[in-house]
């Protein structure tokens, strides 16, 4: 059975996210909300759109930050009883055009992790643009694979089961360093992944909670962490694939 949702993991975006939540309700994707512990301004927001038919509002008591957002919106997809959970960004910055050939493709192949690879237009903040590279070359030595492109898009579709049997059994990060680390950790595991190619635009006017020096010194920890899990893990891996 195939049955997506989008799960949405808000911090202070009133202004985006009700443009964004129509968006998808309009493609035929019911949404999970996450309220990350979100200033009065935008809770009003979330309560008047969890009004609405198809829209689930969970929310924090205390901020988790985007990656314990997305994995406790992740749990309520499963216990509402969907199966497979397009994460989309509260902030405007996918193209929610591409929706249908992401769920199209996670339909015609229901266990893999269908993600973006992002296609950049010239609103992408340069300091940022230049890390990600550093981060590629990290996964691909952590995950000893090349399987996996671009790691930090936040757009893609996890299959459920797989997903949360990873975020149980695992202390993942909550913060920036969460959309890397669970796909390098599902790398591991042998997860099938496909990637389609998808347009991202960083709104002039648009709210971004990632921090350049605190956040890129969370995710430089969380890769020296990896390698060394890699390395002890590296038997068993090159066996799993060797076995696949």
């Amino acid at each position: 059975m195939h049955k997506p949702c989008a799960v949405i993991p808000v911090y202070n975006h009133e202004q985006a996210l009700p443009a964004v939540v129509a968006d998808l309700l309009r493609a035929g994707l019911p949404c999970v909300l996450v309220d990350d512990a979100s200033h009065a301004p935008c809770a009003r927001v979330l309560g008047q759109l969890a009004e609405q038919p198809n829209v689930y509002l969970v929310t924090l008591a205390a901020n988790q930050g985007k990656g314990g957002a997305v994995m406790a919106g992740l749990r309520e997809a499963a216990r509402l009883g969907f199966s497979h959970a397009l994460q989309v960004d509260a902030d405007g910055q996918h193209d929610l055009a591409d929706v249908s050939q992401f769920l199209a493709q996670s339909q015609a192949y229901p266990q893999a992790l269908v993600c973006g690879y992002p296609q950049y237009d010239a609103s992408v903040p340069k300091g940022r643009l230049y890390a990600r590279y550093l981060t590629h070359v990290w996964v691909w030595i952590n995950s000893l694979s090349l399987q996996i492109p671009d790691s930090m898009c936040g757009f893609r579709v996890y299959p459920l089961p797989a997903t949360l049997a990873m975020i149980d059994s695992v202390q993942l990060g909550k913060r920036m360093d969460f959309d890397p680390e669970i796909l390098v950790r599902l790398a591991w595991r042998n997860q099938p992944m496909r990637w389609l190619p998808t347009r991202v635009h960083y709104p002039q006017d648009g709210l971004s909670h990632f921090r350049l020096f605190h956040d890129n010194a969370l995710i430089s920890k969380m890769h020296a962490k990896l390698f060394f899990g890699m390395l002890l893990r590296a038997p068993l891996i090159l066996w799993r694939r060797w076995r696949a």
